[in-house]
């Protein structure tokens, strides 16, 4: 397995990930017909600010970067601690990217197991997530990783 280590985001590193997590959550939310474009950024933005209302500090929230041995960061996720629906003993990943020139090597199964070790050392039984259907390399990463559907959204256009 390709070797990466996990450390807290930095306050420069949080600051520039939390404008680019509001803007990457709105442009999918508007690719899959939920929000319009025009107040997406805006509902992005305040819905994440009611997740995290003490930015970084955040009781709750783990704000994770992952890096090679070298201290080169590859990735990041956003770890909650408690399932934003309540389900007991369940933590929820928020947000959890590979940087685009860092893919395809083996990054994301790593920082996504330490993730999941993350949230078992705080007392985590489960893990949980949501990832958009047209996402197919993110699908393919979590059925691999062991992740099954627990629910599903589905939607038809009626033209």
């Amino acid at each position: 397995m390709t070797e990466v280590r996990v450390r807290a985001m930095t306050p420069p590193e949080f600051a520039t990930w939390r404008r680019a997590v509001d803007e990457s959550y709105a442009l999918a939310q508007v690719e899959a017909g939920v929000w319009a474009a025009d107040e997406a950024v805006e509902l992005a933005r305040t819905g994440n600010d009611a997740l995290m209302p003490d930015g970084q500090d955040t009781d709750g929230m783990l704000f994770l970067t992952g890096t090679r041995p070298d201290g080169t960061p590859v990735g990041v996720a956003w770890l909650g601690l408690t399932h934003p629906r309540g389900a007991p003993g369940c933590a929820f990943l928020y947000d959890f990217e590979i940087f685009e020139a860092h893919r395809g090597v083996g990054y994301g199964r790593a920082l996504l197991a330490l993730a999941e070790r993350t949230a078992r050392d705080r007392g985590a039984t489960g893990l949980e997530l949501n990832v958009f259907g047209d996402n197919e390399p993110a699908i393919r990463l979590y059925e691999t990783a062991g992740y099954t559907v627990v629910t599903q959204q589905m939607r038809k256009p009626l033209s």
